[in-house]
């Protein structure tokens, strides 16, 4: 199956890795991109000159110029572009807002052009936070609960943005059929120097800038793996209303440190912490760091994920966490990010 779809965000990790893999299943694609200009080099260098296969597109979330001309003549839609903060926000809103509204914006240009099906990239936020549990599994019938004092913006805007979304195809869908894809932590390898704040971690764990590992984990998962559950939610027949759960297995910063030892020649690895950071020094660091603050109530927690309904149901399965770990490290080094 092939025809044309828009997948918004092209210029990021994932949405990236989605546009690959469906010019290469013969899929005509329309992308779009916060800013034409400044994105086409970064698009050449991705993807060639695919000629007519990628149109690309200028549209902001907040903004209703240039959703119709993106979503002319698509018969499917990807809806990847969401706000990610290196830091968290003052104002919870400014992550809030544009990610609900930019998912409802996306949505009704979707109808209005006559889109058969619209797959949202959601996230794990959606589905494993807001609970006082150390150690828990969750499967893609949980939610957040935003109202927990633990939850921060960018997770409260992840869960806030799938339940508008689900809401506004319940009660002004139509016949559009929805489905949403929740990955848990991206790994695997970058294409660029630009690259998804979920890499971040891998980068600190090489360069030095985490000299001990605090004790707070994330279910790991390839990019590749991801992008490929989504073309199979483009392509598959009869998955409309479908929540599928993107990710491996759970682990803590310091076995995803050693694995990049494991992985990794000796020089390029000999800055990765090999001991936990105490949870007392973190609560001294949160008291400068915002970074830092929010992440100190994870501490601690291990979020398990049942991914099964996405293997029984579409036969989805992913390479080695290990295997994304290692492929990371190894690009964030061959493109200069981190200095060896």
């Amino acid at each position: 199956m092939a025809g044309t779809v828009l997948v918004t965000g092209g210029t990021g990790y994932i949405g990236g890795e989605i546009i690959k893999q469906l010019l290469a299943k013969g899929w005509t694609v329309h992308t779009t991109v916060r800013n034409k200009a400044k994105s086409e080099a970064m698009l050449q260098t991705r993807f060639g000159r695919p000629g007519d296969a990628l149109k690309v597109f200028q549209a902001d979330l907040m903004s209703d110029d240039g959703w119709a001309d993106a979503n002319a003549g698509c018969t499917h839609v990807c809806h990847v572009a969401s706000p990610i903060a290196a830091s968290t926000p003052k104002d919870e809103n400014e992550m809030i807002v544009p990610a609900r509204e930019g998912t409802l914006r996306a949505l009704r240009f979707a109808k209005a052009a006559g889109v058969k099906r619209f797959v949202q990239t959601s996230s794990m936020a959606a589905v494993a936070y807001g609970r006082s549990e150390k150690d828990y599994t969750v499967d893609e019938s949980d939610w957040t609960d935003i109202t927990h004092p633990d939850v921060y913006p960018y997770v409260k805007s992840k869960t806030i943005a799938e339940r508008a979304a689900r809401d506004w195809v319940k009660a002004e869908g139509g016949d559009m059929e929805f489905v949403s894809v929740n990955p848990s932590m991206v790994l695997g390898p970058v294409d660029s120097g630009d690259f998804s704040a979920s890499v971040e971690a891998i980068k600190q764990l090489l360069d030095g800038s985490m000299p001990m590992a605090p004790d707070l984990g994330f279910a790991v998962v390839d990019t590749r793996d991801v992008a490929a559950l989504h073309v199979q939610c483009l392509e598959e027949p009869g998955l409309a209303g479908e929540r599928f759960l993107a990710a491996g297995r759970f682990m803590k910063m310091i076995e995803v440190g050693a694995a990049l030892r494991a992985g990794l020649p000796p020089g390029h690895s000999k800055k990765v912490p090999t001991k936990i950071m105490p949870n007392w020094m973190v609560s001294i660091l949160s008291i400068f760091n915002a970074g830092v603050r929010s992440i100190k109530s994870e501490l601690g927690k291990s979020r398990h994920v049942d991914r099964s309904h996405a293997e029984k149901r579409l036969g989805w399965k992913t390479r080695p966490e290990e295997e994304s770990i290692v492929d990371c490290g190894k690009s964030l080094i061959e493109h200069g990010v981190v200095k060896v």
